[in-house]
């Protein structure tokens, strides 16, 4: 299967990613996994919006990370900085650029190693930070190539670092 195949089976209703062209179906990751998003997603928006740093986008927009075979994958959240995807990009269909930072919330039905296998494969096509949220822990696992992993809780503050420079929230906020 093509990425372009994947694209016209999501407008008949078929949702998933396409790893080296093998489709794999998703479902709905409930209620406190797509709250989660949007908070954050809102708090990367307010950021990066105004100052022209990039893009945000959600899971349903997919990232083209490799062709022949395919793979598109999707994660909850992505930033793509100006750098990598000009802020007039008009695209109607998958990001064509990596991501500069991913975001993957652990759903109920994903184990703590399937979400960190994202993640690291994230980071493996060039993603600078990936976050790994675990709402059941309250936990966000800050992750950047060749760094250890640094994990946040409730009382502490997520930075964008270099990666998304002034950034910066209550975890609380999020999770809590």
């Amino acid at each position: 299967m093509t990425a372009d195949d994947l694209l016209r089976l999501y407008g008949k209703g078929v949702r998933g990613e396409l790893i080296r062209g093998v489709l794999h179906e998703t479902t709905p990751a409930g209620l406190r996994h797509g709250k989660i998003a949007m908070l954050l997603g809102g708090k990367f928006v307010t950021h990066v919006e105004p100052a022209g740093l990039g893009h945000v986008f959600g899971s349903d927009s997919g990232v083209l990370l490799e062709t022949d075979p395919d793979t598109v994958r999707e994660p909850d959240i992505a930033y793509v900085s100006a750098e990598r995807l000009p802020l007039d990009a008009d695209i109607d269909s998958y990001c064509p650029v990596g991501p500069d930072l991913v975001v993957e919330i652990k759903s109920p039905s994903d184990s703590e190693r399937v979400v960190d296998d994202k993640a690291t494969m994230w980071l493996d096509f060039g993603v600078r930070m990936a976050l790994v949220i675990n709402p059941e822990t309250g936990t966000i696992r800050v992750r950047h190539p060749d760094l250890p992993t640094v994990v946040l809780t409730l009382d502490d503050t997520l930075d964008g670092g270099e990666v998304l420079p002034g950034f910066g929230c209550a975890v609380r906020e999020i999770l809590g």
